[in-house]
């Protein structure tokens, strides 16, 4: 990917971005990129070019080309001298909320979701440690915020106009700051995988098995409706390639990519429920090809009904 800085983003967005479309199987070549389809995914390959990242190349492609960005609302690209303009927030209490917020947004499996979300053309706020690492790999299409969510103020900043969070990570919600305002809650749980584990790798991941129960409990308890997949053990596999499996306790035992949950946690999005449900979900054998009808079917199987 051009621009990507090789410190702090993974080496997966510096290579390889797979989106998943699971609708059609074409390939169309532009500029130094190749875009390739599969019956399940689509994948991006791009050779590096010297000032266009790899995110704009492909939304060019999206949109109709650089001319048409304006016409579908994109922010222009970065300066040349690549500055940082800082905007001053300003309290608008009709302001539309219709963004999703990433929080680990340059997490690996974060860096996932907010390439499936740019594809969906959502509106992306993200929470990284690099800011300006993360304007180099996905433009002004994502409102990337770095601060330290503890704080009350730049966490306030930072839920303005959010609709939806989707939480990659855990530890997010160990903050305790308001998420007044916001009205659906994605969190990707290992906590499955956690309680399985045995032996060494049970006394190395006590921490993290701590910090996911504190997670979902909070969230469970915060009144705001929540979908929590509990992921089986995430693995740096394709996605697109395997079915899936939701059967009650495959999670302990089972794995899923990284791709595949990423995946999983941007389709949530469009299945809000009216409380919040928990679902298991690894790698098998079953084909889906309606991930809203899937969602509500896994609803429904918990209790629960979509909004």
């Amino acid at each position: 990917m051009a621009g990507v800085h090789p410190s702090t983003l993974s080496p997966w967005t510096s290579s390889i971005a797979t989106f998943s479309d699971h609708k059609s199987s074409k390939a169309f070549n532009f500029s130094s990129s190749f875009f390739s389809t599969t019956e399940n995914h689509a994948s991006f390959r791009c050779a590096a070019k010297k000032k266009v990242s790899f995110t704009d190349q492909i939304l060019d492609y999206i949109e109709g080309g650089p001319k048409l960005r304006r016409w579908y609302g994109a922010p222009d690209l970065l300066p040349k001298d690549g500055s940082v303009v800082e905007e001053e927030e300003k309290e608008d209490p009709e302001e539309t909320r219709d963004a999703v917020l990433v929080t680990d947004g340059d997490s690996e499996i974060g860096q996932m979701v907010i390439l499936s979300l740019i594809v969906k053309r959502a509106r992306v706020k993200a929470l990284v440690k690099d800011k300006r690492a993360a304007l180099e790999a996905f433009g002004t299409y994502v409102e990337s915020m770095a601060g330290d969510a503890t704080d009350k103020p730049f966490l306030k900043r930072a839920l303005r106009g959010v609709r939806t969070i989707i939480c990659p990570n855990e530890g997010f919600f160990s903050n305790g700051g308001s998420l007044k305002g916001v009205q659906h809650i994605i969190l990707l749980s290992q906590l499955s995988v956690y309680k399985g584990a045995g032996g060494i790798q049970a006394l190395m991941k006590s921490n993290a098995k701590k910090q996911a129960e504190q997670d979902e409990s909070i969230l469970m308890a915060s009144g705001i409706p929540y979908t929590i997949v509990r992921a089986g053990l995430l693995e740096n596999t394709p996605g697109g390639k395997q079915g899936f499996s939701f059967e009650e306790g495959c999670a302990a035992r089972g794995s899923l990519s990284k791709e595949d949950a990423a995946f999983i946690c941007v389709e949530a999005i469009d299945a809000v429920p009216q409380q919040g449900f928990t679902f298991e979900v690894v790698n098998g054998e079953e084909t889906v090809s309606d991930w809203k009808e899937c969602l509500a079917r896994l609803m429904e199987k918990a209790g629960q009904k979509p909004q």
